[in-house]
This record gives C-alpha cells, sequence and structure tokens, in this order.
C-alpha cells in the first residue's frame, strides 16, 4: 500500500506525460501503472487536466521553496546568485519529470484560480532573483544590468537544460549550475 496516493498519482502521471506529453496520455495508463483502478483515480483527482495542474503547482511551490531556503540574506549577492542557481537545478534534478511537465504545461492550465497561483509563485521565484541581481548592482558586485533581463537569461539556463540534461548522466545539475554561475558571474573575456 502507498503511503500517499495522491502524490504517487502525480509522480507517475508526471512521467508519463514527461515521456508521451499530455495529450498521448491517458488517466487508464496512469492507473495501469500504480495497479490501481481507473476509478480509484477519481477518488483523489477529477480528471486528467487536474492531475496536469496538481503537477504544476506542485512543481512552482517546491521550485519556489527550495530557492527561497537556499538563498542566505548575509551572504554576497554573487554568493546569493549561486545558491539559487544551485537549488534550482538541483530542484530540476530531483523533480525532473514534474519540471518537464510544468515547462511544457505551464500554458495549458484550466483552472484560472490555479493559474493565478501558478503564476504567483513564478513571479515570487523569479522575484528573489532580481532582487540578488539589483543587490548585487547596487553594491557594486555586478555590473549595471537590467535585474528583469538578466532574470530571465539566468531562468532560462537553468530551466531549459531540461531539453538536455538527464539526472544521473556524466554532471550533476549541481555542477551544470556552478558552471552556469561562473560563466554569469565571471563572464567569457579572459
Amino acid at each position: 500500500m502507498m503511503n500517499d496516493p495522491r502524490a504517487e498519482i502525480l509522480r507517475q502521471a508526471a512521467q508519463l506525460f514527461a515521456q508521451k506529453g499530455y495529450v498521448e496520455s491517458s488517466l487508464s495508463e496512469v492507473a495501469r501503472s500504480l495497479n490501481y483502478s481507473k476509478g480509484a483515480i477519481y477518488n483523489y483527482f477529477s480528471s486528467k487536466q487536474e492531475i496536469y495542474d496538481a503537477i504544476i503547482i506542485f512543481t512552482l511551490t517546491g521550485l519556489n521553496d527550495a530557492s527561497a531556503a537556499a538563498v542566505k540574506r548575509e551572504d554576497t549577492p554573487a554568493e546569493q546568485l549561486k545558491q539559487f542557481m544551485v537549488a534550482h537545478a538541483r530542484f530540476l534534478a530531483d523533480n525532473y519529470d514534474c519540471f518537464v511537465t510544468m515547462l511544457v504545461g505551464f500554458s495549458g492550465m484550466a483552472n484560472t484560480g490555479l493559474k493565478d497561483d501558478a503564476l504567483a509563485l513564478r513571479d515570487a521565484h523569479e522575484g528573489l532573483l532580481r532582487r540578488i541581481i539589483a543587490d548585487g548592482v547596487a553594491d557594486g558586485s555586478f555590473r549595471a544590468v537590467g535585474a528583469a533581463m538578466t532574470g530571465r537569461a539566468v531562468l532560462s539556463l537553468l530551466s531549459w537544460m531540461v531539453r538536455w540534461f538527464k539526472p544521473g548522466g556524466d554532471k550533476s545539475a549541481e555542477d551544470v549550475a556552478l558552471e552556469y554561475h561562473d560563466l554569469l558571474v565571471r563572464g567569457l573575456v579572459a
């Protein structure tokens, strides 16, 4: 017996959605992978769309919580940026299928209230990053860059690594984040 059937349904659905895509996946396949009946799934979720939306909220909540917990306000902006980037990459690796599902499906959320919640979580995560960048600009540790544009670049580097990064490969997600951090902070100029 599973300790948390709802969480296990989300995990299995995310794996299926990440592999096959949302449209090509069915609740019957999710149920089969869990040795459940399709009806048993309905004890926890009313539809495939509700599962999809729950995966997105889970992912954005976890990502926001992980980065907020990792960043130590007393550290320098460069160190905070490193902590943020490593936490983001680690969460991506630890929740790979959910992350893929979230990135591909964010715009497909059906529940307006949940979509508003998802946007607030996304904005909080990005807001923390922008604050780190703005603090670095203000104290002179980063050159004068726009926090919004720089934040988008950092998040693009980190989030879209799902297109090529696979957990358990030659490099850990943390190693990739540290290389990205070094590239951002030190640049390309010798």
